[in-house]
Parts: C-alpha cells; structure tokens; sequence
C-alpha cells in the first residue's frame, strides 16, 4: 500500500508538470490528426489491404499501437532527465518506497497516454474508421493499447535510467520509430523478404496490432500468415507483456536502489 501510495503522488507531479508544458499539449492535440493524413492518405492510395478493405481502417490500429511503442522512447527521456538535473537522487533520498519512483513515472506516462489516445481514436472516427465488434471488443482492444503502453513505458524506464545523460537519451529517441516501421502496423508482411519478414512477424508490436484489428473487425485480421504470434495475436500479445514486465519491472527498481551506489 505504500508502494501504491507513494507512486500515486508521483503520478500526481508527472501530471501536474504538464500544466507547464504547452507545447506537449498542442503535440497531442494536432499529431494524431496529422499521423492520420499522412498515413492514411499520403501513403495509404499506393498499399493494398490482404482480403480487401478500407486501408485508414487497416492503418488505425497499426497507429494506435505506435503511440503505445512511443512510451519507450518518452519514458527513456523524462527518466534520464531526471537523473541529469538530480531529481532522480532527491527523490532517492527521501522516505519513499523505492518502488514507488519507477512506478509513479509508468502510471503517470501510462494516463497521459490514455488520453492521446482517445485524440488519435476521435481523429480515426473523424476520417471514417470504425469499430465494427461492438463494445466490448472495443474496450478489450483499449486494454490490450493500455498494457502494451505500460509495458513499453517499463522497457524505457529502465533504459533511462541506465543512459549516461539526457542528451543519449534524446539522440536514441527517434530509434523508436524504425522499430515501429519493422512490423505490420502500416503494410502487410506478406510481401517481405523471408528474413524481414521473419523479423516483423516476431515483433511484439505485430502481435498487438493484429490483436487490435481482430478485436476492432478492421481489414487484415484474418491475414495470419501461419505465423504463431499472428494466428494468436491475443495470447501473443498478454505473453510478450507478461514476460517484459517480469523483466525489466524489478530491473528498474533494483537500477533506481543501486545506482550511485
């Protein structure tokens, strides 16, 4: 309860730093919009969609599962921005549970997060993407989102910690998105390479974007291409989470207790 505690103060200040942040607010009012067209209009008249179907409702999902990937990177940031103006080593030295840091900054990342990604669902809606399962499914993919996001938000928060200054951390940033580029979140796998497409396939944000078309009933759910984690994108998905948070979870507690030391 401590722990719980504790981390819901942090999450408090984390939300609280946004009132001071303008120009992030105004990214995630006017980027969702932007990836939208960019994406869905620019690119999306050359792709075609396995089985047929609308390409911006293939696409939503492939961009709502990025945003969670974007945690990685933004979680990196803040953390070794931390560390670089000695916030990190205050809040080591005071009366706080000492999971209660990481924790605060994955719940604090993983709220913001919800809210940029009701904007991206209501620029999707906006451009004529839909979710055709019902409600229930719909929130079952917001859950899938949401843990995909906290898990990415935990692989960061370790990263952070262990970069040697902020300006690593800002100069590695944009690596998420090849990594994001790497997958079937904006073209189909089918027409890689052997070898890439191996590497697609296995990338646990394949798995959540084909769990999130599933779910949604948007074009290219039914192209599974024999691949494991694509025929059992679900299963997939809880499993890559699973194991990346029994990983990096105490790793990034056990950086935050020792580092300094």
């Amino acid at each position: 309860m401590i722990v719980l505690a504790d981390g819901l103060t942090l999450v408090e200040r984390k939300l609280l730093h946004l009132r001071h942040q303008p120009g992030t607010l105004v990214a995630m009012l006017v980027m969702p919009a932007v990836m939208v067209v960019l994406f869905g209009f620019v690119f999306g008249s050359a792709i075609k969609v396995p089985g047929g179907g609308n390409y911006r409702e293939y696409l939503m999902p492939g961009l709502f599962v990025m945003t969670g990937m974007f945690a990685l990177s933004s979680a990196m940031v803040d953390v070794a921005t931390d560390q670089g103006r000695g916030v990190t080593d205050r809040l080591r030295s005071m009366p706080t549970a000492r999971a209660a840091v990481p924790v605060g900054q994955t719940g604090a990342d993983t709220v913001t997060g919800l809210f940029g990604l009701l904007i991206l669902v209501t620029s999707g809606l906006a451009f004529g993407w839909r979710a055709h399962h019902g409600l229930g499914h719909a929130l079952g993919a917001l859950g899938v989102l949401l843990l995909f996001r906290y898990t990415m938000s935990w692989v960061g928060t370790y990263l952070g910690l262990i970069m040697p200054s902020a300006q690593t951390a800002d100069a590695l940033a944009p690596l998420t998105l090849p990594l994001s580029m790497l997958s079937n979140a904006f073209v189909p796998t089918d027409g890689m390479p052997g070898w890439l497409r191996v590497v697609c396939e296995g990338n646990p944000l394949s798995a959540a974007v084909a769990a999130c078309r599933s779910l949604f009933g948007n074009p290219g759910a039914a192209a599974t291409a024999g691949s494991w984690p694509l025929a059992h994108p679900l299963a997939a998905t809880l499993l890559w989470s699973a194991f990346l948070l029994a990983l990096f979870v105490p790793l990034s507690v056990r950086r935050f207790t020792r580092a300094g030391l």
